[in-house]
């Protein structure tokens, strides 16, 4: 019989870092708690009711790839799907999706409850215990103590969190939870550097009261692609979708909120927290960039049954009459009530760079962070940090071997390694911009990626990797046929012509045709008859990799080149100081972070290259 006060691994938050980390390691066979402060509040989202978005629509599709949860729930409610920068290229296309707020909170209840492996308990855990530099167990407020092997801490934003709005502070978490008092110190306690940062969110406002016949309409797209693997592409075949509306703030907008500035908790002092650089708050916008006349808002539903729409764009910590006056300045909202007031928030979070890639902290072994507590913002890095952290735990009471994901194969690598290594000063967001391997890094190849990596961590069942290998073998069998079939002038001309292209003067394959701008793969079917039957997702792959092959080819060189620097590891234990020809700056930068190989260390600001060619020379001498 269990012991109702121990398990294996301990998670501490149920918000979507919290969630993936619980499911992942109870998936992997190991006995996992997962403690929230409120069932009501379990997979909440006090801000965007969304997923995906520019960079973070990969990381859903990775999460997927991986076996997490998701990409699934996301597709089982959603609203309105969208990609964004269709007119930019492939690499920076990303699917975002309105989500049904309520259904997604109730679906993944129901998929927590449903899990084998895992009990959800509601009770606020306040401290945690150590022995000997490793983690044996927590304390709730209610005094019980559970012993655990591994704990996982996705607070979100409730740390020691407190409310603003104008000059009114008080202590709470978002939505109007209850705050986490008492784990912040237990955190100091063990030695963990903890630092305060800040969000917010705009005003919900009723349905009813907009002139909707005043606002722009924005429609989803057509036949929209699911998120996740595990559904068919016809899976949104009879959805309607909801539109969703845009607005412009104007001059009077502005002119209310430049008389009020002082009256915000943003500009009176009483906020000390780091706010977001990508998602400032309305009064922020208008002090940033003073010469804009106008800023785009969006007007989005909460889900089909709810009278809550939501303002993207128009987060705010001025007063409830400013609000009111700001908002009602708006076309279509004239008479417009809000339903709920906009807010700060402000809580305590982790200085990532005390964690290693694993996300588990260096100093205390068993003790991992996950989501907002490490610094991050937003529901998707939140939930790709929960997955890796989850499966670590779950792995390290297994006795089996972290894993660790590389910049140059996913984008949850990439924001892991932003993290541990170069740590945020503000609300970490993941963009396309911070890869530097992005053409290779698609949504369309996510399950290319990352799929082996899942199956092999034991995510992905049998049946969906073998799913995934008869994909695979389609797609790389599309690619060889069209190198090698060939068309004659004659036969491709009269279609080059016909998009306005230079026409043949010899043969040509199919995949030659293929690499110029104006001609598409379905496009070639004119002059293609032989062609296989192919799903939507391996004809946009293949077009993609034939595409772009002389491109990706590049990027690959480079990843082969820091692959190298990547297999040279370095001891956690060595003392850069003690290095001759290494900078005093480089072996501060050095002995804080502690790089876990050359690569690593290669991204630490404040560590060049020369400073690498001194490593490597140490290296050799060894």
């Amino acid at each position: 019989m269990k012991n109702d006060q121990k398990t294996a691994v301990a998670v501490v938050g149920a918000g979507h870092a919290g969630i993936e980390a619980a499911l992942a390691s109870a998936r992997l066979g190991v006995d996992t708690v997962l403690f929230t402060m409120s069932f009501e509040s379990i997979a909440n989202m006090p801000c965007n009711p969304s997923i995906g978005g520019t960079a973070k629509g990969h990381l859903v599709y990775e999460i997927d790839a991986l076996g997490g949860e998701m990409g699934r729930a996301a597709d089982l409610v959603t609203l309105q799907s969208r990609t964004l920068n269709e007119g930019k290229g492939v690499a920076v296309r990303s699917k975002r999706v309105q989500a049904d707020r309520q259904n997604y909170h109730k679906l993944m209840k129901k998929t927590l409850e449903e899990t084998p492996n895992l009990r959800l308990i509601q009770a606020e855990v306040v401290a945690f215990s150590v022995e000997d530099g490793k983690v044996t167990g927590l304390t709730t407020r209610l005094g019980e103590h559970w012993e655990c092997e591994a704990l996982v801490i996705a607070t979100g934003t409730y740390l020691e969190s407190a409310i603003f709005v104008g000059d009114v502070s008080y202590e709470a978490g978002p939505d109007g939870f209850l705050p986490a008092k008492g784990l912040s110190a237990s955190l100091l306690e063990a030695g963990v550097k903890l630092v305060r940062f800040k969000t917010g969110t705009p005003p919900r406002v009723k349905r009813e009261s907009i002139d909707w016949d005043e606002l722009e309409v924005q429609p989803g797209e057509a036949s929209p692609l699911p998120f996740s693997s595990t559904h068919e592409e016809n899976f949104f075949e009879n959805l309607s979708q909801i539109p969703c509306h845009i607005v412009y703030t104007n001059t009077e907008t502005h002119r209310i909120i430049r008389e009020n500035i002082t009256r915000s908790a943003m500009y009176s002092g009483k906020i000390h927290g780091t706010g977001p650089r990508y998602c400032p708050s309305i009064e922020d916008k208008l002090v940033r960039f003073a010469d804009k006349e106008r800023h785009q808002l969006f007007v989005e539903p909460l889900g089909k049954d709810t009278g809550e729409i939501y303002i993207q764009g128009f987060s705010t910590s001025l007063p409830t009459d400013v609000q009111v006056k700001m908002l009602r300045s708006l076309k279509g909202f004239s008479h417009a009530e809000i339903m709920r007031y906009a807010y700060a928030i402000e809580y305590d979070c982790v200085d990532p760079t005390q964690l290693l890639p694993t996300l588990e902290f260096k100093a205390i072994h068993g003790l991992f962070g996950a989501g907002q507590f490490n610094g991050t913002s937003g529901y998707e890095e939140a939930a790709a940090q929960g997955l890796v952290a989850g499966i670590n735990a779950a792995r390290g009471v297994l006795g089996k071997s972290p894993m660790i994901l590389a910049r140059s194969e996913s984008y949850i690598g990439t924001l892991i390694d932003d993290l541990v290594t170069k740590g945020t000063n503000e609300p970490y967001r993941m963009m396309t911009s911070r890869s530097e391997y992005r053409l290779l890094l698609r949504q369309d190849n996510a399950d290319l990626r990352l799929t082996p990596t899942g199956y092999e961590m034991g995510l992905v069942p049998e049946e969906r990797y073998h799913a995934f290998l008869l994909k695979k073998e389609a797609e790389e069998a599309e690619k060889k046929r069209l190198e090698s079939t060939y068309v004659s002038p004659e036969a491709a001309n009269p279609f080059l012509e016909s998009l306005g292209d230079t026409p043949l003067k010899s043969g040509a394959s199919l995949a030659d045709l293929l690499r110029r701008p104006a001609v598409t793969y379905d496009g070639l079917a004119e002059i293609d008859p032989d062609r296989p039957t192919l799903s939507r997702m391996i004809r946009l792959t293949v077009e993609t990799d034939v595409k772009y092959e002389g491109y990706a080819r590049r990027e690959q060189i480079e990843v082969e080149r820091q692959k190298k620097l990547e297999e040279k590891k370095l001891s956690p234990d060595l003392d850069y100081s003690s290095i001759r020809g290494l900078r005093i700056e480089a072996a501060q930068k050095l002995n804080a972070i502690k790089p876990l190989t050359l690569g690593q260390a290669s991204r630490i600001s404040g560590v060049n290259p020369a400073d690498i060619s001194v490593l490597l020379i140490y290296l050799g001498m060894k």
